[in-house]
C-alpha cells in the first residue's frame, strides 16, 4: 500500500493537461446525438411527426402502425451515425442509470441476417424486475417488469471507445403495475402539477391551457488524482474518506472559490462539456468552488423530465470522461470532513404555454396578482408538508451535508426576500374576510410598488435557507449532490399541485357565495399567508437561535434519515399521492423500505471499510513506527542520555500506544453491535440502529485514526494523506 502511495505521487508531475480539440462553436455540436427537432422531422412521415408531437405535448397513446414508422426513422438515423445497438434507458431505484443492449442484428428463419427495429422493440421491454430494489413489490422468483418508453424525453446516442448505442428514455414497472422507478412517478406529478395550475391559471387568463415545471440543477462535484484515489478504499468503496486529518490548509482563504480553474481541470471540463452537448444537455456555468478541488457545472432552465434526464446521464459522462483524464469524479455530499459538501441545488419554476413564468414578477396588478398566488401557494405547499421535502432529500450522505456550516439546515423553512414579505404582511393587514368593496379596491394594493420590475437583483439571497425565492423561480437547495433530482421534484410538484387544486376549491366556494372572483382569491390567499406564516424565516439558518425558535414554531428537525423517512409512509402522506395518483400506498411502504435499506447497506459498507482500514492499514502503520520509537528510545538510553532527552519520543510512544488501542477495541465493538443490528427483521429499526448505535463507534474509530495520522512519521503512514488528496495538481 505504501508504494502505491507513493508511485501516486510521483505520477502527478506527468499528467498530462492537453486540450481536446473543440475549437467550433457549440451550436456546431448542440444535441448531434440526440433524436429531436431537424432530425425526427427529416426521418419521419408527416403523419408520424404528428402524432409524435401530439403524444408529447397531450401525453396521447401512440398507434401501433405510428410507433412503427417512428422505430423504423430512429434506426435508420441512428445507423447512419454507426449504431449497432440499442437500449431502453431508465433510472432504478439504486440512484444510478440502466440499460441493457440489443444489437439490431436479427436472423430470419431462412438464415437471411437483417438489421430489424419494430415498434414493439421501441415501446416496451421486459428487463428483471427482481433484481433491482423493489421493497418486496416482486418476489424473487416474480422477475417480470417492464421498460416502457417516454417519448416526451427524446432518445439519444451513447459514444463509448467499443461502439455507439441508441437509449430510449423509458420508465420501468412491474408485472403488477407498480412503479419501480424515478421517472413513472415524476410523470404523474408533473401531469398533476399541470391540471391544477392550468385551472387556477384560469381565473386571469383563459387562454392558458399548459402549465410546465421547469428546473435548472446545479451540479456541485469534487475532483482528485485517479491514481491517489486508487490508493484509497474508502474512496473507491464509500466514495469519501472515512478518516484522514486535515490539512493545515484547506478553505480558509477562501482563495479557490470563483478563482482560475486549473489546467487540468480546464482540459477535463471542455471534455465532458462536449460530450454533454452533443446529448443536447445545455450546460452553461463552470466554475471553481468553495473547497480545495470543488467544482460545480449548471445547464439551462429545461422542462422537469427532460431536465432529471439530463442530471443522470451527465452524472454519467462525467463519469466516463473523467477516466481519459486520470481523474476520479467525487460526487458524495461529504467526501472530506472539514471543509465543504455538494449539493445540487434545484430551481424551479412554473411557465404556461402563453409565455408567462408563473413565479415572474409582472408589470400590471393583474398579472402581479396571479403571480402572488403561485407563490402564496408554493410556500403554503412546503409549510404543510415540509416532512415530506425533508425526507425527499434524506440520504446518509446528506445527512453529513445538511446542517453544516455550508449547506442549509435540516430545518425546512422558506426565504422570500424583504420586498415581498413586505407584500405578504400588507395582503395580510388589509385583506379581511368582510371585505366588500369592489374588486378594483383591492388591486388597488398596488403590489408593483413592492415588486420592483428587477427583483433579482433587489432581492439578497440566502445561502442558510433550504428553499429560497431568488428572483423568478425557488431554489430548492437542500437537494445532494449525488440525488437523483426526481425524488425532491415528485414531491414539490406534487405538494404544490395538491394545494393549487384545494385553493382553486376555496376560490370557487366564495364565488359561489357571491363574492367577486379578485375578492375571493385575495381572501383565500390572506388566509393562507396566516396559515403558512411560520414557515416564513429571513435570518441565518445556521445559527443556534434559528434551531430554538423553530422549535417554538413547531417546525421539524429531523437531523438523520431513518426518522425523515417515516413522513413517506403517515396517513397524511398516504392521502396526498393516492388522491392526486402518483402513488398508491403499496408503492409509498415499498419506497420507505427500499430507502431504509440502501440507508443500511451504505452505512454498513462504511463500517466495515473503516474496520479493514484499521486492522489492515492504520493500526500496522502505526505499530511499525511505534516500534521505531521504541528501538530509538532504547539506542538514545545505550548511549548514556537521560530521561530528559527521550520524554518526547515516549510522549509520543504513549499517545500512539493509545490510539491504537482505542481503536481496536472500537473496531470490535462496532463489529458486535453491527452483527445484533443485523439481525434485527424489522428496517426502520435496523437502520435506526446503524444510525444510533454502530455510529458512535465508527466516530470514536475515525477520530483516533486521525489523531494517527497526524503522530505517525508520513514515512509509514500507508494511505494518501487529505493535503495530498485536497489540492489537485
Amino acid at each position: 500500500m505504501q508504494s502505491l502511495r507513493f508511485k501516486a505521487l510521483e505520477g502527478l508531475a506527468g499528467v498530462d493537461s492537453t486540450l481536446s480539440e473543440n475549437n467550433g462553436k457549440i451550436t456546431d455540436v448542440f444535441g448531434s446525438n440526440v433524436f429531436t427537432g431537424k432530425v425526427v422531422r427529416e426521418y419521419l412521415s408527416d403523419e408520424a411527426y404528428k402524432s409524435l408531437m401530439n403524444s408529447i405535448k397531450n401525453g396521447t397513446k401512440l398507434e401501433r402502425k405510428m410507433s412503427e414508422q417512428i422505430a423504423s426513422g430512429m434506426k435508420a438515423w441512428a445507423m447512419k451515425k454507426g449504431v449497432t445497438h440499442y437500449t431502453h434507458w431508465f433510472q432504478p431505484l439504486t440512484g444510478t442509470t440502466a440499460e441493457k443492449h440489443d444489437s439490431f442484428f436479427t436472423l430470419k428463419g431462412d438464415g437471411t441476417a437483417l438489421e430489424t427495429f419494430d415498434g414493439d422493440a421501441l415501446v416496451q421491454q421486459e428487463p428483471d424486475a427482481s433484481s433491482f430494489p423493489n421493497g418486496g413489490l416482486r418476489a424473487t422468483f416474480e422477475a417480470r417488469g417492464y421498460t416502457a418508453w417516454d417519448p416526451s424525453s427524446p432518445a439519444f446516442i451513447l459514444e463509448n471507445a467499443s461502439g455507439k448505442t441508441l437509449c430510449i428514455p423509458t420508465i420501468f414497472v412491474a408485472y403488477t403495475g407498480e412503479s419501480l422507478d424515478y421517472k413513472a412517478p415524476l410523470l404523474k406529478a408533473l401531469a398533476a402539477l399541470d391540471k391544477a395550475a392550468v385551472d387556477v391559471c384560469n381565473y386571469f387568463d383563459k387562454n392558458v391551457t399548459k402549465v410546465t415545471a421547469t428546473l435548472g440543477w446545479e451540479q456541485e462535484y469534487f475532483l482528485v488524482d485517479e491514481a491517489l484515489a486508487n490508493a484509497r478504499p474508502d474512496l473507491i468503496m464509500t466514495g469519501r474518506t472515512v478518516v484522514g486529518h486535515a490539512p493545515s490548509k484547506g478553505q480558509q482563504l477562501e482563495d479557490h472559490y470563483f478563482g482560475a480553474i486549473p489546467d487540468r481541470v480546464y482540459a477535463y471540463m471542455r471534455d465532458f462539456e462536449l460530450e454533454a452537448y452533443k446529448l443536447g444537455i445545455p450546460l452553461r456555468t463552470r466554475h471553481n468552488e468553495v473547497a480545495p478541488s470543488q467544482f460545480e457545472c449548471a445547464p439551462i432552465f429545461e422542462e422537469v423530465n427532460i431536465a432529471v434526464d439530463h442530471n443522470s446521464l451527465l452524472m454519467d459522462v462525467m463519469n466516463k470522461v473523467a477516466k481519459r483524464h486520470k481523474l476520479k469524479v467525487l460526487l458524495h455530499e461529504k467526501p472530506f470532513a472539514g471543509i465543504n459538501g455538494s449539493g445540487k441545488h434545484n430551481n424551479w419554476s412554473m411557465a404556461t404555454d402563453t409565455g408567462v413564468n408563473l413565479l415572474a414578477p409582472g408589470k400590471t396588478p393583474k398579472t402581479n396578482l396571479m403571480f402572488l398566488t403561485f407563490f402564496v401557494n408554493t410556500i403554503k405547499a412546503v409549510h404543510d408538508y415540509a416532512d415530506l421535502m425533508r425526507a425527499s432529500i434524506a440520504s446518509p450522505s446528506n445527512d453529513f451535508r445538511l446542517g453544516a456550516n455550508e449547506a442549509p439546515p435540516a430545518i425546512i423553512s422558506v426565504f422570500t426576500g424583504k420586498y415581498l414579505h413586505e407584500v405578504l404582511q400588507e395582503v395580510k393587514t388589509r385583506v379581511n374576510n368582510k371585505f366588500d368593496e369592489q374588486d378594483e379596491a383591492i388591486l388597488k394594493l398596488d403590489l408593483h410598488r413592492h415588486i420592483p420590475e428587477l427583483l433579482l437583483d433587489n432581492t439578497d439571497r440566502n445561502r442558510t435557507s433550504p428553499f429560497a425565492f431568488t428572483g423568478n423561480k425557488f431554489e430548492f437547495r437542500a437537494v445532494g449532490s449525488t440525488a437523483n433530482c426526481a425524488s425532491a421534484m415528485t414531491v414539490l410538484n406534487t405538494i404544490v399541485a395538491k394545494t393549487l387544486a384545494n385553493f382553486k376549491v376555496e376560490v370557487d366556494g366564495l364565488i359561489e357565495k357571491g363574492e367577486k372572483k379578485e375578492i375571493a382569491i385575495m381572501q383565500t390567499l390572506r388566509k393562507y399567508i396566516v396559515d403558512s406564516e411560520k414557515v416564513l424565516f429571513e435570518g441565518d439558518g445556521y445559527s443556534e437561535e434559528w434551531e430554538k425558535e423553530a422549535e417554538k414554531r413547531g417546525l421539524p428537525n429531523i437531523k438523520t434519515t431513518p426518522k425523515a423517512l417515516d413522513a413517506y409512509v403517515t396517513e397524511k402522506a398516504t392521502k396526498l399521492f393516492t388522491e392526486t395518483g402518483i402513488y398508491n400506498a403499496k408503492e409509498l411502504h415499498a419506497r420507505h423500505e427500499i430507502l431504509l435499506e440502501d440507508y443500511v447497506k451504505k452505512v454498513q459498507i462504511e463500517a466495515r471499510v473503516i474496520g479493514d482500514l484499521a486492522t489492515n492499514t492504520i493500526l500496522p502503520s502505526a505499530v511499525s513506527y511505534l516500534n521505531d520509537l521504541i528501538e530509538n528510545i532504547k539506542g538514545l538510553k545505550e548511549i548514556g542520555l537521560g530521561e530528559e532527552a527521550v520524554k518526547a519520543q515516549k510522549q509520543i510512544a504513549a499517545k500512539i500506544a493509545e490510539h491504537i488501542n482505542v481503536i481496536s477495541e472500537n473496531v470490535q465493538a462496532m463489529i458486535e453491535a453491527r452483527k445484533v443490528a443485523n439481525k434485527l427483521s424489522d428496517s426502520r429499526q435496523k437502520a435506526i440502529d446503524y444510525c444510533e448505535k454502530i455510529k458512535p463507534y465508527f466516530d470514536v474509530i475515525r477520530y483516533h485514526s486521525d489523531k494517527l495520522e497526524f503522530l505517525v512519521d508520513d514515512k509509514k503512514w500507508a494511505l494518501p494523506k487529505y493535503r495530498e488528496l485536497l489540492f489537485l495538481r
